[in-house]
């Protein structure tokens, strides 16, 4: 199915797609995702093999907001605190499965947790409207490869194999959501992401432990190698090698690349997040050696950044 602008028509037959058991593309204000029906295990079935995706790896179930997640999951006071705060919005709580839940094992890796957020983007708010049912959804690529960003980077990676690719533009955050634990005595930080860890702090008055990198995989964004080009990163640069593409961050970029792409020329880490996925897509096309990345600074969104740059480069 070619990309389909997101008209009202459009969202309407996709759900009508999703209701039938197939696969649709839509964007969400993060990065763009491969939604299923939660409640068929089949439809589920079919985004790990269009994704080659590990079965033990749990999938995000989107909901409208609070009130329909806690048809599937137990909210205490500290998940309903950051549900209010940050909800819709890019922040993923992963908290106790009702048992009476009626989603596929398949989608929480038949864990008795589940992962769910409300997206803060028109077109998923819209197509969860229409369709009436929660959505599964990973990023809509192929599992470990760059995360998409436009619908151009879902056709590029899945082609045919979703009844339907929902344009909605770029997204406008470019980097996946933060997870969060909400399964314990206190909150635990599974995946670094949009929402930076200091401002979930703020809200829970207290410090947000990120999950230890041995522990059990419980939400998306846990594999060790992840976000993926083709083309090896070299991390840390102050320089540029013979052969290689840039990804600069700032105002004093070395020269001598074979091609560069400055992900803030001002240093500003949400303009950075927002362009990231993209970049590394463009410059994975130049035939480069090597991808050099300048140092981007950790605070803010700059974690989160730098961890999926740590992901990316993982030796194969």
């Amino acid at each position: 199915m070619p990309v389909v602008h997101a008209t009202e028509e459009a969202i309407a037959k996709a759900a009508q797609a999703l209701a039938r058991g197939e696969t649709v593309a839509f964007p969400t204000e993060t990065v763009y995702g491969l939604g299923a029906n939660a409640c068929d295990a089949h439809a589920v079935a079919k985004v790990f093999a269009a994704k080659a995706r590990p079965r033990f790896n749990p999938l995000i179930v989107h909901v409208p907001d609070l009130t329909a997640a806690e048809t599937y999951a137990e909210f205490d006071a500290t998940a309903c605190k950051l549900a209010e705060a940050f909800w819709p919005g890019p922040l993923s709580l992963v908290l106790p499965k009702r048992p009476d839940s009626g989603i596929a094992d398949l989608v929480t890796a038949g864990l008795d947790t589940i992962a769910l957020r409300a997206p803060d983007h028109p077109v998923a708010q819209a197509l969860l409207a229409e369709a009436k049912l929660p959505i599964a959804a990973p990023s809509a690529n192929r599992s470990g490869r760059i995360s998409p960003t436009m619908a151009s980077h879902v056709e590029a990676e899945l082609d045919d194999i979703p009844a339907m690719i929902l344009d909605g533009g770029p997204c406008p955050l470019g980097i996946e959501s933060t997870v969060v634990g909400v399964t314990g005595d206190a909150p635990v930080l599974l995946r670094l992401g949009a929402v930076p860890r200091e401002a979930i702090e703020a809200v829970l008055g207290q410090a947000l432990p990120l999950a230890n990198e041995d522990a059990a995989i419980a939400s998306p964004g846990q594999l060790e190698r992840h976000y993926a080009p083709n083309t090896p990163l070299r991390l840390g640069a102050t320089d540029v090698h013979t052969g290689e593409a840039l990804l600069a961050f700032g105002p004093n970029a070395p020269q001598g690349a074979v091609a560069s792409i400055n992900l803030s020329a001002s240093g500003d880490l949400e303009e950075a997040a927002a362009s990231l996925f993209a970049s590394l897509r463009q410059l994975d096309d130049t035939g480069a050696k090597a991808i050099a990345v300048m140092p981007i600074p950790t605070n803010g969104l700059g974690e989160a950044i730098n961890d999926r740059l740590r992901r990316a480069a993982k030796a194969r």
